[in-house]
């Protein structure tokens, strides 16, 4: 994945936090890319997200309203939960044709005893009552009305927003595709986006490194997510990865067998090196593998290769590719106990022909 900082602009598109489906942006990213943009350069963030965690959110949020050169925040389609949140640190805050900004409450939740439940309850909602202020003092709004649109969950177009106070431009401009985020994990979120949530399969199930996931095992959880996750998605999250995994081994199995079978064919005796390229070297399928073979000429004795690849190592057979290929390649050119050389011109010459 690319930096986030691209030609002097910083590109927040993706969760907000540790990686999620392999893609976002976290806090320390932010920083980093800031000290290297340079502290009193003005600076042009550009977000696209369904939003992520809280403290993340808050964290991106501070870092820019402590630049000391001008923010400019563009959004290109949608910034959701906690990236409402850092888009509220722009001097400038452009809404492009098409986008989109929701805020609501901050949720999240662990297993434990009722007092532990209590202690994160009352997390939450100071954590509420400190999101509300940050949107106040942007919007001109009371803390107590942008409560109320937080428990509500509002969602805004750009007109909306700038009317709301959220934007301060309503860009006549193409908005690009919304962020891939399991937008059913909002409780008023349009029926496009949570049918476009089903249709790309996006997951609410978060990637997140093993130290984060520690992390978050405590009542404050480190970095509290702003959206929910249901039993049902966490079900489908997981059939979906079962289902990948399955299919990548039999993948892999049939591969083995491919290659097993191409050096075990009769055909393949005298024809050895020949029959390691088309195994190793190419995707071409057994049947057409054995026809090359039978149109070929014998280069070499009779024995077959040995039939060691369907058990074989990752490594060895990294190996054997390898050095199959260079015999392949510098056949001839190298001294032989044949003289025959290995044409590839006439080997796909054969293949066409099969």
């Amino acid at each position: 994945m690319p930096g986030i900082l691209q030609d002097g602009e910083l590109i927040l598109y993706g969760f907000v936090g540790e990686n999620y489906w392999d893609e976002g942006f976290t806090a320390l990213e932010v920083l980093n890319a800031l000290a290297l943009h340079g502290r009193d350069e003005p600076i042009t963030v550009r977000i696209n997200s369904g939003g992520g965690y809280t403290d993340a959110g808050i964290a991106i949020f501070n870092a820019l309203k402590t630049h000391k050169g001008e923010v400019s925040v563009i959004i290109d389609a949608m910034a959701a939960s906690a990236a409402s949140i850092i888009a509220m640190a722009g001097d400038e805050r452009t809404m492009r044709t098409g986008a989109m900004m929701m805020i609501h409450d901050p949720s999240g939740g662990k297993w434990g005893t009722a007092a532990e439940h209590e202690a994160i309850g009352e997390l939450l909602h100071k954590q509420a009552d400190l999101l509300a202020d940050i949107y106040a003092d942007v919007t001109g709004k009371t803390s107590e009305e942008l409560r109320q649109m937080m428990v509500d969950e509002t969602w805004m177009n750009g007109s909306e927003a700038q009317a709301q106070g959220f934007a301060t431009v309503d860009e006549a401009a193409q908005a690009v595709s919304v962020s891939a985020f399991d937008y059913r994990t909002y409780n008023c979120a349009p029926d496009t986006l949570k049918q476009l949530s089903k249709t790309k399969n996006w997951s609410a199930e978060p990637q997140r490194s093993p130290a984060a996931s520690v992390a978050q095992t405590t009542v404050n959880q480190g970095i509290q997510p702003m959206t929910t996750q249901t039993a049902a998605d966490a079900d489908s999250a997981s059939s979906t990865t079962d289902q990948t995994q399955a299919n990548t081994g039999d993948a892999q199995t049939a591969e083995r067998e491919r290659i097993g079978k191409i050096l075990n064919c009769e055909e393949a005796a005298g024809r050895t090196e020949l029959a390691k390229y088309l195994a190793f070297e190419t995707s071409t399928s057994f049947e057409e593998a054995q026809k090359v073979l039978a149109r070929a000429a014998k280069t070499e004795g009779t024995k077959k290769p040995e039939d060691d690849v369907p058990n074989t190592q990752a490594s060895t057979y990294e190996q054997e590719r390898l050095r199959s290929s260079n015999q392949a390649s510098n056949y001839g050119s190298q001294k032989t106990t044949t003289t025959a050389t290995l044409n590839r011109a006439d080997i796909f010459a054969a293949r066409k022909q099969a």
